[in-house]
C-alpha cells in the first residue's frame, strides 16, 4: 500500500495527524478506522489491518483522536462524544475528497465510537467493531483508585500502559450518559463483530450483548487466544483477512478496467510490510493472494512462495482443460485432480550442459480422474493434459518486458 500523511480539523478546530492508505491502485472503495483508548493510528493492528484492505481496492484513513499520536489539541479536554466529532470532521474530509467511506472499523472504545457514529454518517454500508465495550463506560474500569480522585478533585492523572493521562470529570459524566442501544437500533449497515474470547481488558461478553442489540446482518467472529490489543501479528493478519473477505459482501465497489491489450487485468504485487518478503498480490482489484517464503529463508511462512504459485497455475490449468475437454468430448468424466510438484534437476539434455551444474526446472503432475471412463478415455484425457495453456506456456519461450513506472 501506499500510505501518505495528512491532516484535517477535530471537532475543536486542532489539526488531527492522519494516515491515509490507499491501494496500488485504482480506489475501489474506502474505510476509516478509530483507534482504541489512548492509542494512536500507528498500533500495529491498525497498520496491519489497513494494508489487508488496501490490498483488495481499498482505501483507509486512519487517524490520532485530539491530543492524542501526532494531533494537536489537549487530550484532557476530550471526552466520548468529541471522539464522535472527530471522527465526524474525518468522515467529512473523505468525502469532500472523493473518498466517502463505505466501512468503519473501531478498536475498542474506538469501536463503541464508530458504533455510535454509523448511523450518522452518510454512505456507510459496513461496520466493523474490534474487541469493542458494549458500554463506552466500561473504559472507567481502568481508572482504579483514581477515579474516587477525578470525581472528588474534578480532574486527576491516570497511567495506562505506562503513560500519564489527565481524565476531567466531565470526561467520566460523558462517558457514563453515552449509550450505544440507541445507535445499535438506528445502524443501517452490516455489522461485524470480532472479539477475543481471552480479553482481559474488555470482556467477551461484551460482544454478546452488542450482537443481542444490533439488527441483522450481523456476524461475530472469535479471534481465539488474541490479547486486547491485538499485538500478535498473526492475529492482526488473521482480523484483517477477516474483515476484508466479509466487507468485499457489502461494499459498492467500483470495478477496475483491464488495460488495453491485457484481457485478464492487473496481477499487482506489493511488499505487505516495507522491507519483509511477505507480498500482497491483487488480481484485477478483486482477488487478495499473500505470497511468502519459509522462515528459513527469512518470509514468515503466510503464503504460498511464487514457485509454489507457478505449481498451482499449472495444476489448475490442467484440470480446467480436462473438464472442458469432457463436457465437450460428452465423457463421464465424475471429478479431476491434480498434484504438482517442482524441483531443480541436474540437466541432462539441455543447451547450457557443458556449464557445470547446470540445472532444469521440473514439474511433475499427477493426475486423478473419477467416472466410468474406458482405458481410450483416460488415455486421451492424459494427452490432452499437455495442451493445457499454462503447460505450453512453461515449455515455450515466454518475453518478459520490463520497465519503471514514472
Amino acid at each position: 500500500m501506499r500510505s501518505e500523511r495528512i491532516e484535517f480539523e477535530g471537532h475543536s478546530g486542532a489539526m488531527l495527524a492522519a494516515r491515509l492508505d490507499r491501494p496500488e491502485g485504482k480506489v475501489r472503495a474506502a474505510a476509516l478506522f478509530a483507534h482504541c483508548f489512548t492509542c494512536s493510528k500507528d498500533l500495529a493492528a491498525a497498520r496491519r489491518i489497513a494494508g489487508g484492505l488496501s490490498a483488495r481496492g481499498i482505501a483507509v484513513l486512519r487517524f490520532d483522536f485530539t491530543g492524542l499520536g501526532h494531533s494537536d489539541g489537549e487530550f484532557a479536554n476530550t471526552d466520548f462524544s468529541s471522539n464522535l466529532g472527530d471522527l465526524l470532521a474525518a468522515a467529512g474530509w473523505m468525502a469532500e475528497n472523493g473518498l466517502t467511506p463505505q466501512l468503519l472499523i473501531g478498536h475498542s472504545l474506538g469501536g463503541a465510537a464508530v458504533l455510535a457514529a454509523a448511523p450518522d454518517i452518510d454512505g456507510v454500508r459496513a461496520v466493523a467493531a474490534l474487541n469493542a465495550p458494549a458500554d463506552p463506560a466500561h473504559v472507567l474500569k481502568n481508572f482504579g483508585a483514581a477515579l474516587d480522585r477525578i470525581e472528588r478533585d474534578g480532574r486527576a492523572t491516570v497511567t495506562l500502559e505506562g503513560r500519564d493521562f489527565t481524565i476531567t470529570r466531565d470526561f467520566v459524566e460523558d462517558v457514563r450518559a453515552a449509550r450505544l442501544t440507541e445507535a445499535l437500533g438506528r445502524l443501517k449497515a452490516a455489522l461485524l463483530i470480532l472479539h477475543a474470547p481471552r480479553d482481559e481488558v474488555v470482556g467477551i461478553a461484551n460482544a454478546a450483548e452488542i450482537f443481542k442489540a444490533a439488527k441483522h446482518p450481523k456476524s461475530f467472529v472469535a479471534l481465539d487466544d488474541a490479547d486486547h490489543l491485538v499485538s500478535a501479528g498473526r492475529d492482526a493478519d488473521y482480523a484483517a483477512e477477516i474483515i476484508a473477505a466479509w466487507a468485499m459482501r457489502y461494499l459498492d465497489l467500483a470495478d477496475e478496467p483491464a488495460p488495453a491489450g491485457a484481457p485478464e487485468g492487473v496481477t499487482r504485487t506489493a511488499e505487505a510490510e516495507g522491507g519483509g518478503l511477505r507480498q500482497e498480490i491483487s488480481v484485477e482489484g478483486r482477488h487478495r493472494l499473500i505470497a511468502d517464503e519459509p522462515e528459513s529463508l527469512g518470509g514468515t511462512g503466510m503464503g504460498p512462495t511464487p514457485y509454489q504459485f507457478l505449481a498451482a497455475a499449472l495444476g489448475a490449468c490442467t484440470t480446467m482443460t480436462l473438464r472442458m475437454y469432457a463436457r465437450h468430448k460428452k465423457l463421464p468424466l465424475d471429478r479431476v485432480a491434480c498434484d504438482v510438484t517442482h524441483a531443480k534437476r541436474h540437466a541432462e539434455d539441455c543447451a547450457d550442459c557443458e556449464k557445470p551444474g547446470a540445472k532444469i526446472d521440473v514439474f511433475t503432475r499427477r493426475i486423478r480422474l473419477e467416472g466410468d471412463l474406458s482405458d481410450e478415455d483416460r488415455a486421451s484425457l492424459l494427452r490432452i493434459a499437455d495442451r493445457c495453456p499454462v503447460h505450453r506456456t512453461l515449455e515455450a519461450e515466454a518475453r518478459i518486458e520490463t520497465g519503471l513506472e514514472t
